[in-house]
């Protein structure tokens, strides 16, 4: 949750009901040894929005929640308003080492289990386009569940269970307005999915935000804010004027 630490407020203040919260095998919510496949990762969400009364909402994923909220518009699009996907996975991503080797069965093991919070602030500093922005407190933040002796357990789980990649061809399917919002500068989904992705959605915007890495709603916040309340307000953003329809008098 405390990566929308920048979002929640000016969303509230703008009189939306929100709600955060810390997926299965992330932050301080249970590690348990199954449960991150992508369908159950969507049953979860589903089952998180029967529990508080949400008969529908406009859902907001970033990377692999990303995945995860576009999968609940496919699977239950009556439960679905609208959509954002920041930097989303689901036709697949570019991870740095440390992740692609934790896939490995044995090799993976070992790296898991002695884990720190240098690498976790390596990582950290890899979303970002500008790695001066990520404070000694922003490491302190995202370290403190990594800690967690079953961490490595449910690293593990979602780096063998769940898939990157089973969107492409899909999203024709979601037939909600959704806004694709994608760093200029992403380093481990690069922009042009995000261009692929806005082609294949049958009612959708792509908006960059410049000079931002993979969680540009954490570096570039208020850029971030203002695209998202104005998709909220008055939907969709216009597209640019067809030029190629223009006439000109001489």
């Amino acid at each position: 949750m405390y990566a929308w630490r920048h979002t929640v407020e000016p969303l509230v203040a703008a009189g939306y009901r929100v709600l955060a919260y810390d997926n299965r095998g992330f932050g301080f919510s249970d590690k348990p040894d199954t449960g991150y496949s992508n369908t159950a990762y969507a049953k979860l969400l589903v089952g998180l929005l029967d529990s508080l009364g949400v008969e529908d909402a406009v859902l907001v994923g970033h990377s692999m929640g990303g995945a995860i909220a576009a999968e609940v518009a496919l699977r239950t699009p009556n439960r679905v308003r609208g959509l954002v996907l920041v930097d989303a996975a689901g036709f697949g991503a570019r991870w740095p080492l440390v992740l692609r080797v934790a896939r490995w069965p044995v090799i993976g093991r070992l790296l898991t289990a002695f884990r720190g919070r240098a690498m976790t602030g390596r990582i950290l500093r890899s979303t970002y386009a500008d790695p001066r922005k990520v404070t000694a407190a922003d490491v302190d933040q995202y370290y403190a569940p990594v800690s967690d002796p079953d961490f490595p357990r449910a690293l593990r789980g979602v780096l063998g269970s769940f898939r990157f990649d089973t969107l492409q061809g899909r999203l024709g399917g979601i037939r909600v307005p959704t806004l694709v919002v994608w760093g200029t500068d992403d380093r481990w989904i690069p922009p042009g999915v995000g261009r692929a992705m806005v082609q294949e959605l049958p009612i959708g915007a792509l908006v960059f935000v410049p000079g931002a890495g993979h969680s540009p709603f954490e570096e570039s916040p208020t850029f971030f804010n203002h695209t998202l309340l104005a998709f909220l307000k008055t939907g969709l953003p216009s597209p640019p004027p067809n030029l190629a329809a223009r006439v000109i008098k001489h």
